[in-house]
């Protein structure tokens, strides 16, 4: 408490230096509304602030505030128009406002789709705008615009830019199209191309290495390979070496909660019919996210065996 109290009162220059990285701290640790009086203190003093007014609207996002998030978002494209992550960041919370009021969904689509290809236009190597695409394509309904040949074009350009990611978005389309052949081909293309990464990385430093550390440019790849482990019951060992990755370097841009990385953690100590470990992944998952359904279920499968 008095560590708040005291980033509260230093100077604005002090503030400037010290209090945003504090907010990445808090928004970690998912204490937002910490997060928030440090910001609106800090954005009182520097209302035109872009990276106050992002970690502003980052806070809303992670609470669902999807209009404050907006909001924000909408003001950083206002301050800065040519920033394609604040074009993306806002079709992002569009796209979340969609799927929570299918009612409303038809409405918001249109900018959603506009806001991701904007992002593309201003940075042509815009990754996460085309994993947006790939997967907005995929899980609209065909009346509201879906088309898997859409979704595998921003896949293929994901393969140009990133091997890595175009096969784990192909692997991703095919699985959602119910191709489970098609589906595990791609997802071992991707653990095949990350052993690869892998192994250049370690050459670079001076040992022929395998491991996953450091071999990837995001940390969100490190996640994928995890399920896609966990899921197809493949390579488990650069799995899980992948989820603790993660865990071990997430941050909040990272998008999926650490509890997911523990539910993969868990049914990859299920394949190696290990219930002990299984059962402890599981509790942490369910700690942090008491309410997810694919948790609770999970656990009861493991108690089962």
């Amino acid at each position: 408490m008095k560590k708040i109290l005291y980033l509260l009162l230093l100077p604005a220059t002090m503030f400037g230096q010290n209090a945003l990285s504090g907010v990445e701290v808090f928004l970690q640790n998912k204490q937002y509304d910490k997060a928030e009086q440090l910001i609106k203190v800090f954005l009182e003093k520097e209302p035109n602030n872009q990276q106050a007014i992002e970690l502003l609207g980052d806070s809303y996002g992670y609470q669902k505030k999807w209009d404050n998030a907006l909001e924000e978002y909408k003001k950083l494209i206002e301050l800065n128009s040519n920033n394609a992550d604040y074009h993306y960041k806002y079709g992002g919370v569009l796209g979340m406002k969609a799927l929570e009021n299918k009612f409303k969904a038809l409405s918001y689509i249109g900018d959603v789709k506009a806001s991701f290809l904007k992002a593309i236009e201003l940075d042509p190597k815009h990754i996460e705008a085309r994993w947006a695409l790939v997967e907005l394509y995929m899980q609209l309904p065909g009346i509201f615009g879906g088309s898997k040949t859409k979704s595998l074009k921003y896949a293929h350009e994901l393969l140009d830019l990133s091997k890595l990611d175009g096969y784990l978005a192909l692997g991703y389309v095919y699985e959602y199209d119910n191709q489970p052949e098609l589906a595990e081909k791609y997802y071992k293309m991707g653990i095949d191309e990350s052993d690869a990464l892998s192994a250049n990385s370690g050459k670079k430093r001076g040992r022929d290495s395998k491991t996953p550390q450091g071999a990837l440019n995001r940390n969100a790849l490190y996640y994928q390979l995890g399920k896609v482990a966990a899921e197809y019951n493949i390579d488990l060992e650069k799995g899980e070496a992948c989820l603790h990755t993660y865990i071990r370097n997430y941050s909040s841009k990272d998008g999926v909660p650490k509890a997911w990385a523990h539910y993969r953690l868990a049914q990859i100590q299920m394949h190696k019919q290990n219930k002990k470990e299984a059962l402890k992944y599981i509790d942490l998952a369910l700690a942090e996210l008491p309410q997810i359904k694919s948790f609770k279920a999970e656990k009861q499968k493991i108690l089962d065996r």
